[in-house]
């Protein structure tokens, strides 16, 4: 497939194409007159890319996972499934922190705080917003 057609066919723009190439995701071979071409298995990829990113997944991400699959033929259900289930646990904790962040932000926006270093969304592991007189600089001298 050409550049123009793996661009009509999967929404991105040839320029688009041309980067994830650039960054390794995706493949082609050239022609004798220098065109690229690509195989169809990556419309795939490409579709994947978009969807891992919608999610929140960076191109290193894309990247680590593609890295175990086969080169010069398209991977296999069983490849796929490989590479998706190492997406499991990172993709658990994003929706772990997202409804996290949906049930506390009726409170963080009504609570008027305007503190981020005491903020329970952004600054979570902050022991010393619950009692501030732990702190080293309470203690007397």
């Amino acid at each position: 497939m050409t550049i123009g057609d793996v661009a009509k066919r999967s929404g991105l723009s040839i320029s688009a194409i041309r980067f994830y190439e650039e960054k390794g995701l995706i493949r082609s071979l050239r022609t004798n007159g220098n065109q690229r071409r690509y195989a169809r298995h990556m419309l795939r990829r490409l579709a994947l890319i978009k969807v891992a990113q919608r999610v929140g997944l960076s191109l290193q991400d894309i990247q680590q996972a593609f890295a175990n699959l086969p080169e010069g033929k398209a991977p296999s259900k069983a490849d796929w499934q490989k590479m998706s289930s190492r997406w499991q646990r990172q993709l658990e904790e994003k929706i772990q922190l997202l409804q996290n962040m949906q049930t506390q932000l009726d409170w963080c926006i009504g609570c008027g705080c305007l503190s981020l270093d005491n903020c329970p969304l952004r600054n979570p592991e902050d022991i010393f917003a619950q009692d501030p007189q732990t702190h080293e600089y309470w203690e007397e001298i």
